[in-house]
Parts: C-alpha cells; sequence; structure tokens
C-alpha cells in the first residue's frame, strides 16, 4: 500500500482502474476520499463516496467548489480514443474534441472549481496523471491525438506549478507505468496495485520544493 498522510483526497475518474484502486488504497489508509464518475450509478462496489461529475463541464464540477479544506486533488479522469497511425479515420474533429476537452480543459476546470477548498488547506498538492506518452524527447509515433493531450496535460502541470507556487500549493505530473486496465491492456507491465502505490508514495514526497516534477510511479524523472 503506498504511503498516505492527506487527510482529505478527491479524486477525478475513481470508478475503475488506476483511479478507483488509488481510491481504495487511500480509504485503505485512513484517508477522507471522495471520487468522480460520469454515472456513479454504473459503479458497482464503489470504493469511497462517488459524485456524478464530467470534468470537460465546468457546470458538472461546480457543485465540487464547496466543501471542507482540499489536501490533495488527483486529476486521473481521461480518454483514449485512437491508437492509430495519422490516416486512422477514428481520428474525427469530434475525437479530438472529447480527448482534449477531458484529458487537458478537464484539469484546467477541475483545479479551477476546487482552488478555493485547496488554498484553505495547509500544503496542499494537486497531481496530475500523464503519460510518458506526453514526453517530447520520448515521441515514437502513432496514438497522436492521446500524446498531444498528455503533453498538454504536463505542460498545464508545470504551468499550474508555477502559478500557485506563491500559495504554497504543490503540483506534479505522473506517468502511472503501463497499468493492466482496460486502457492498458492485459499485456501490460504492472497491476493497478502496483501503479497506485507507487504514485501515493510520490504525491505524499511532492512538495513546494519539487513542484513542477514529471515523474513515473517509481520516482524515475522524464524528460518533457
Amino acid at each position: 500500500m503506498g504511503c498516505i498522510m492527506a487527510k482529505t483526497i478527491l479524486i477525478t475518474g475513481a470508478s475503475r482502474g488506476i483511479g478507483r484502486e488509488l481510491a481504495r488504497q487511500a480509504v485503505a489508509a485512513g484517508a477522507e476520499v471522495t471520487g468522480t464518475a460520469r454515472d456513479p450509478s454504473q459503479v458497482a462496489d464503489p470504493p469511497c463516496p462517488m459524485v456524478t461529475c464530467d470534468v470537460s463541464d465546468p457546470a458538472s464540477l461546480a457543485p465540487l467548489a464547496d466543501g471542507p479544506p482540499l489536501d490533495l486533488l488527483i486529476c486521473n479522469a481521461g480518454q483514449f480514443l485512437v491508437r492509430g497511425p495519422l490516416e486512422d479515420p477514428r481520428h474525427s474533429a469530434e475525437a479530438w474534441r472529447t480527448v482534449l476537452m477531458t484529458n487537458v480543459a478537464g484539469v484546467f476546470f477541475t483545479v479551477q472549481t476546487l482552488i478555493r477548498r485547496l488554498r484553505a488547506a495547509e500544503g496542499a498538492k494537486i497531481a496530475v496523471i500523464s503519460s510518458v506518452m506526453g514526453s517530447s524527447a520520448r515521441a515514437s509515433g502513432g496514438s497522436s491525438l492521446y500524446r498531444a493531450s498528455k503533453a498538454g496535460a504536463t505542460n498545464l502541470a508545470v504551468s499550474l506549478a508555477s502559478e500557485l507556487q506563491p500559495d504554497g500549493i504543490a503540483v506534479g505530473a505522473y506517468h502511472p507505468g503501463w497499468v493492466r486496465t482496460d486502457m492498458g491492456g492485459g499485456d501490460a507491465d504492472i497491476s493497478t496495485k502496483e501503479s497506485a502505490a507507487g504514485l501515493l508514495t510520490r504525491f505524499e514526497l511532492l512538495s513546494t520544493e519539487t513542484s513542477g516534477v514529471f515523474e513515473d510511479y517509481a520516482g524515475r524523472p522524464i524528460p518533457f
């Protein structure tokens, strides 16, 4: 189980995969966790209280603005719709809108909505679940839409780290590893348990001194 000291945590996209396991481990460690899902009624045996939320819609996020101080915000909600090359017809305008609005704008809208609660906490943190596929230094072609969205999410995390430094809020971007989930597939390297445990440890080590970091679940730095 990962190390976690945050008392109050909000995790977007907590209905399955990495988000669900992050919530499960954080609850087991004693944290008060709230998760979001586009349709909580479809979540069997939820690991924590779940609220209806579409991160690409500020109006959907608005009810989350009111609440107690928030120690840790984990921006995990994401979409991966097209894995093919440039010519893949699924790279439609609608696919671009959906993925960019969720993976990039969704992070911005979530932080924008919850910033008052983060500022009310002492030493609050924001963890953006990105991907090594968002690294310009490691771009290998294909899956252009997802790569562009994760590059945007990482850039946004670094920008927010600078903007929120005076507030004492630390921000980091994290690659969860290639994880065996619906998105990662059954042939992936690691389990959700291993990824979530590593990520929670990284979040615990995040501070204003390391704010702006881009690293993987094991703490290995990723060139951006």
